[in-house]
């Protein structure tokens, strides 16, 4: 049994919202860089330098990479055999997020009803997920999510008798309606099965893997690369003017489902769809 301070997940947390809003994962860093050389269209790849002026004006001022510093989603894998002390876990997950979003000079983008619209004016309190795995670790993963893509995103309740064209369909049909909203090239996250809310979830789960991961099953890499081909097809482009890069990736998280039922849920991304990890 290994026992932790909360302490330790505040600190953690503070620090990977700062990095998390500087920087993207050097794999969709590497992507935007090359996407240029993807793009056919001239005023494509010209989007694609402005992107790329931005990733570097944000590495070396420490700025955020987009003025839309959004909601602070944290995924965390707790090991079971980790024993936490000095306070409780979700409190200790949104000081951090305080911390970091007010130490960073971020844009706190949360109100704390839906309905009365008051800004809580420290970005809390975090969506947080967590999930208890074997071992004495402590795996935090920090991925703010601006609206602007949020937005556009879906979810439906198809039926068994749906095809995988239906699913691809409907992925598609998602983002055309999307167009230049999310601020594309984008990346698209899709949750199978599952109930409601749980497919939902893996949506979320799928945007934020690393783009330079293939779904580890033969099925789904093939869908994953089918969505993006078709995505890419609609011509949408960067920031929307036109092109052929309109998606850098499409990830595919999967879950066993009801006899009755196949949700699907869509989750996009923007350009800057960002996630910083630590483990403690």
């Amino acid at each position: 049994m290994r026992t932790l301070d909360v302490s330790e997940i505040t600190a953690a947390v503070r620090q990977l919202c700062i990095d998390a809003n500087a920087g993207l994962p050097a794999s969709l860093a590497q992507c935007i860089r090359c996407g240029s050389e993807r793009e056919q269209s001239e005023v494509g790849k010209n989007v694609f330098a402005d992107l790329c002026a931005n990733l570097d004006a944000a590495r070396e001022t420490g700025l955020p990479i987009c003025q839309d510093t959004g909601m602070a989603v944290v995924f965390l894998k707790l090991g079971q055999d980790v024993h936490l002390v000095g306070g409780d876990l979700r409190e200790a997950v949104n000081a951090g997020v305080a911390q970091g979003y007010l130490d960073g000079y971020l844009r706190c983008s949360v109100v704390g009803d839906p309905l009365e619209r008051m800004n809580t004016g420290n970005n809390t309190p975090a969506v947080l997920h967590i999930d208890i795995v074997p071992g004495e670790q402590v795996q935090i993963d920090v991925c703010p999510k601006g609206f602007g893509s949020e937005n556009m995103s879906a979810l439906r309740m198809l039926t068994p008798a749906a095809t995988t064209q239906t699913i691809i369909d409907f992925v598609v049909d998602t983002i055309r309606i999307a167009g230049s909203n999310p601020c594309p090239p984008i990346v698209v996250g899709v949750g199978l099965g599952g109930d409601f809310e749980q497919c939902a979830y893996l949506a979320k789960k799928a945007l934020c893997r690393d783009i330079a991961v293939r779904n580890p099953k033969a099925l789904y890499a093939d869908l994953e690369q089918q969505m993006l081909d078709a995505v890419n097809a609609l011509g949408i482009g960067p920031q929307g003017f036109g092109g052929t890069v309109t998606a850098l990736a499409v990830n595919i998280e999967q879950a066993p489902t009801h006899i009755a039922g196949l949700p699907v849920a869509v989750n996009v991304g923007c350009h800057v769809t960002r996630h910083a990890s630590r483990i403690l």
